[in-house]
């Protein structure tokens, strides 16, 4: 008989006794975590123009009190047999096999015997999912959980769930899973391969910019995302020019958890990627800063921010040491001496301005944390106090933080830039304030414990969840409060 079978095969009086206590269960697990808010009727935000760094909706400012009402879209994605991958509703009482995110088959049955929503439709055996939760608990022993026996070790085990439920494929990890989100984002996938390898999944994370290099354009840049199966853009969105930058940090960044023996072979691995980009970032940058070009809010843009000339400053740095590892010093040397063109280029810039969004005005950006470590190997002068004065014009109402100062005033938190600020604090070893941005967002997830994109003005949980650039960053800051500590 099929295992899906077996769980019905359960005597009735100690079905009844079970219905009860599951029941029960699966209340509590609702209210530990959180009441998913009830979908709105509308929404203020329109979907589908961004993954990570913003949904492209112009900022325009509106009244602070006109806080926007947006639904969770889902609370979580299962692992199933198999390698597939499913939806978990926001209304879902949902119930896990320990330590993943495996739906219980047994819960599921029971969740709809007493009218709840389950975990998944899916028709799971037993057998079949317990072999899917051995899987995906022998991943995460394969590393290592940032923040072990400390206050957020929990939030740094649920951070790599997510990374490990976006995965849907070798080196595809999407950006989320709602169906306008379910892509590759060079700029999303860049941070996750970085948080791969400081967790100790090396290969994971090689297997990620293995992707990038083969979806990258031949000249070296990238489009804004990609489908899944590396075909190519899922639209005519166009090129971002960030991925570009993104792309050589992040090989940096991962060959530095390179055990010494593989160092070279990894640096050769790489270099066909981080040589294409680094070609491209030193055309774009050869008369200073580069073109315009959308970055993380994913808006069209008339003149370059910060958000896209600060990250190939941090890649052709990065691509110095690569080259250099893989046995090509002399062209190492050419990039680490564009790279320093290009820094200074944008300091003279962007300095001016407080390292803001654009040179031509002061407008505090998320951006100004892409001057300081980890990505500049040295912060620039006033880097840091342009960094913490962006702060207040960024902050929303649930102590989280939008993509800028000149971003809408509609009352939502953005936990890209929340933890990604949580990390650059513990790079920078302020860990009181790294906690504290790690605190707001572990507080607000959904349900099932997942992170999600935005929060609202109450801290309710909203849009699509959970997203892997953020599961990055808290990955990343937590792993960077341990080396600190």
């Amino acid at each position: 008989m099929p295992d899906a079978a077996v769980v019905s095969r359960v005597p009735r009086t100690r079905a009844r006794g079970t219905l009860v206590l599951v029941a029960t269960l699966l209340l509590a697990v609702g209210a530990a975590a959180g009441t998913p808010p009830a979908p709105a009727a509308g929404r203020t935000d329109p979907t589908g123009s961004g993954a990570a760094g913003g949904v492209g909706t112009g900022v325009g400012v509106t009244s602070d009190t006109a806080h926007a009402q947006i639904p969770l879209y889902q609370q979580a994605v299962s692992v199933l047999p198999d390698g597939a991958r499913a939806e978990v509703p926001a209304a879902a009482l949902a119930v896990y096999l320990p330590g993943t995110r495996v739906p219980d088959p047994a819960a599921a049955v029971l969740a709809e015997a007493v009218g709840a929503t389950p975990t998944t439709t899916a028709a799971l055996g037993p057998r079949a999912a317990a072999a899917a939760a051995a899987e995906q608990r022998a991943w995460l022993a394969a590393g290592d959980v940032p923040g072990a026996g400390g206050p957020h070790e929990e939030l740094a085990r649920s951070a790599l769930l997510d990374l490990h439920s976006l995965t849907v494929a070798d080196g595809v990890v999407v950006a989320g899973w709602s169906a306008k989100w379910r892509y590759v984002w060079p700029r999303d996938s860049a941070f996750v391969a970085v948080a791969l390898a400081r967790t100790g999944h090396v290969d994971d994370a090689l297997a990620v910019l293995d992707f990038l290099a083969r979806v990258q354009e031949p000249d070296g840049s990238f489009e804004a995302r990609y489908l899944p199966d590396g075909s190519g853009p899922p639209d005519d969105r166009g090129l971002q020019t960030d991925g570009t930058g993104w792309s050589m940090w992040a090989a940096g960044l991962v060959l530095a958890e390179v055990d010494d023996a593989r160092r070279v072979e990894v640096a050769q691995r790489l270099a066909p990627l981080v040589e294409r980009s680094a070609d491209r970032a030193l055309r774009l940058v050869a008369a200073g800063l580069p073109p315009a070009s959308p970055d993380y809010w994913e808006v069209p843009e008339s003149e370059v921010t910060l958000g896209t000339a600060a990250p190939l400053v941090a890649g052709l740095e990065q691509a110095a040491v690569v080259l250099d590892a893989a046995g090509r010093p002399e062209r190492a040397a050419t990039v680490a001496a564009g790279a320093a063109d290009a820094r200074q280029a944008v300091v003279d810039a962007f300095g001016p301005t407080g390292y803001g969004r654009y040179a031509t005005r002061t407008v505090p950006d998320a951006a100004s944390a892409f001057v300081l470590a980890p990505f500049w190997s040295q912060a620039p002068h006033g880097g840091v106090a342009a960094w913490l004065a962006s702060v207040p014009s960024m902050l929303r109402p649930a102590a989280g933080l939008a993509p800028g100062g000149g971003w809408r005033r509609d009352g939502v938190s953005w936990t890209p830039q929340t933890t990604l600020y949580a990390w650059v604090a513990a790079e920078q070893g302020d860990a009181g304030t790294a906690m504290r941005w790690l605190d707001v967002v572990g507080a607000h997830r959904t349900p099932s414990g997942a992170i999600p994109e935005k929060l609202l003005a109450d801290g309710a949980p909203a849009a699509v969840a959970p997203l892997g650039w953020s599961a990055a960053c808290v990955l990343l800051a937590i792993d960077a409060l341990d080396a600190t500590s």
